[in-house]
């Protein structure tokens, strides 16, 4: 029979050999040596799946990212850092325009209520935290053509309570936001969800908005934080936490565990847990809301390949940039205030 395999001959020959018999006969020929070899290696190679593709890293190119368009809209650029004076929205449009991929987003949006960063078109000052709500999940829709298809978004948030009293305030953000007398939820509230002393549940509701609109929630993450500074209230527990919220486009998305994962009592790698214990950042009098590098880590090193790139779209003080420079990605800062702008070239400039 030319043309046919010997293993194609044996297949024919077991074929034959058993017809006639029923599926409960014990009746085998043993396929042979060459027919084992071929089976092996055909499993061996793994199929091309959708899971098996999101562990691919998809990188922006040198080219994109030091685009000359990019570079003029930038407020700073380099080689591995672009930082923008701008909206959310606009950024976004600017690196899209110039094919910029970029691996995990990470940041911590201002909090509803909390404070006056005098910055024109600021979130957080909305007269309902449904508006405000409304507001950043608009920002970080306008990010997914930017985000990469196995990439990761993270965002922090605290919770704020309706009303002047029983809130959830620092003094600072407080006799601020008095001062210029724009404290939403000290002003007369709806009846319904902006009720006196009502803990508006605002992560949550953002959350659950994201998965409106298509985004998945893979984690609440909670962050404690020891030795809080007691609220001065008498009537419920005192504030201690806030959320870090994993979210992903697609089921398949890139996560390296063994980058931040525990080891179990046999050796293997576990994934980290869902509660971190991060002692929060000492404050600057250039920004009052600092971010920890700590809080950063788990998100920066298990969702960014190797030369991927990370973007914190309410840069800040750069602490998100920083910490992804000390560890070979690349960056690129928001922030609609330039005086948080300049704090990100500096952060990002002592790590050069």
């Amino acid at each position: 029979m030319s043309g046919v395999s010997e293993v194609e001959n044996e297949r024919h020959a077991f074929s034959e050999a058993s017809q006639g018999t029923n599926e409960s006969s014990t009746l085998a020929i043993p396929p042979s040596k060459s027919a084992r070899s071929e089976r092996k290696t055909t499993s061996a190679v793994k199929p091309v799946t959708k899971a098996n593709l999101a562990l691919r890293p998809q990188v922006t190119s040198h080219d994109a990212f030091t685009s000359p368009e990019l570079r003029k809209a930038a407020y700073y650029a380099d080689d591995n850092v672009l930082i923008f004076n701008m909206d959310v929205r606009e950024a976004m449009k600017h690196l899209a325009a110039a094919g910029v991929i970029v691996n995990c987003m990470v940041t911590s949006p201002p909090f509803y209520g909390q404070r006056d960063y005098g910055a024109k078109g600021q979130i957080g000052l909305e007269e309902h935290p449904q508006q405000f709500i409304e507001q950043l999940v608009d920002c970080f829709e306008s990010a997914k053509p930017v985000l990469a298809e196995n990439g990761s978004l993270w965002v922090n948030l605290g919770d704020t309570y309706w009303s002047g009293k029983g809130e959830h305030k620092s003094g600072e953000s407080k006799q601020s936001a008095r001062r210029f007398g724009l404290r939403p939820q000290d002003r007369t509230g709806d009846g319904r969800l902006c009720k006196p002393k009502q803990l508006l549940l605002i992560p949550h509701r953002f959350a659950i908005a994201m998965q409106d609109r298509d985004w998945i929630v893979r984690n609440d993450n909670v962050w404690i934080k020891p030795n809080p500074i007691p609220d001065q209230v008498r009537d419920r527990c005192s504030v201690s936490h806030e959320y870090m919220f994993h979210l992903v486009k697609s089921r398949w998305y890139f996560f390296n565990k063994d980058a931040v994962g525990r080891k179990s009592s046999s050796g293997s790698m576990l994934p980290p847990a869902d509660t971190w214990e991060i002692p929060p950042a000492r404050r600057s009098h250039q920004h009052k809301a600092r971010f920890s590098e700590e809080l950063v880590r788990i998100p920066v090193l298990s969702t960014t390949p190797p030369n991927g790139v990370v973007l914190d779209p309410f840069g800040g003080s750069g602490t998100s940039l920083a910490f992804a420079r000390k560890n070979g990605f690349r960056a690129i800062g928001i922030d609609i205030k330039e005086e948080f702008c300049q704090l990100m070239v500096e952060h990002v400039s002592e790590i050069e």
